[in-house]
């Protein structure tokens, strides 16, 4: 019979607090500061989600999807019997060119989630400042007691909208140059 020691079920309990609160530890930070921030902060964490998600999905498609439409296409072509007409010169082109749309797809929307972050940010700065204001103009006097709310709701605002969008700067730049990279080496494999 195995026994285990009388001091193991609160030793398991507190490790598993330990180890929920560690891992949820990031959630309770996003969810204080959207309380803090306003409804513009949840706004600027949707677009971040929804920026992440096109992202991840361009990045599956370059990885997974992108070789084998590539590899399908050149064996198309490469099993066409005739390579040099102005014919065949329009199928090249419009097999590259639909590799191209392809590779294309949710780049429009990525290109405006980035910018669209910051100017989020910026709404919810002047929300937060026109809160200052109106706190001024209730009171009749600069209390800094009643004005932190805002300049705190305005700082979060601009500091989440900014996080937000230089995060998917990169993501942005380097699938746009991977469009360019790869348009060019397939034109380059597609030999006539």
């Amino acid at each position: 019979m195995n026994r285990a020691p009388a001091c193991w079920p609160r030793f398991w309990n507190s490790g598993r607090t330990v180890v929920l609160d560690t891992l949820l530890s990031p959630f309770h930070a996003v969810a204080d500061l959207t309380v803090a921030g306003g409804i513009l902060v949840a706004w600027i964490f949707a677009a971040g989600l929804l920026m992440w998600m096109l992202v991840f999905e361009r990045w599956w498609f370059f990885s997974r999807r992108l070789p084998m439409l590539a590899q399908a296409s050149l064996e198309a072509w490469r099993g066409r019997a005739e390579r040099h007409s102005w014919a065949a010169h329009q199928i090249r082109r419009a097999m590259i060119s639909r590799l191209s749309e392809e590779m294309n797809a949710n780049m429009p929307m990525l290109k405006v989630l980035v910018p669209l972050c910051p100017l989020l940010g910026l709404v919810g700065t002047v929300a937060g400042m026109l809160e200052v204001f109106d706190s001024m103009a209730i009171l009749g006097s600069a209390d800094a007691r009643s004005m932190a709310s805002g300049v705190s709701k305005a700082m979060n605002c601009t500091l989440t909208g900014l996080a937000v969008s230089v995060s998917g700067m990169y993501p942005v730049y380097y699938f746009h140059k991977q469009i360019r990279h790869l348009t060019e080496a397939l034109s380059d494999k597609f030999e006539y």
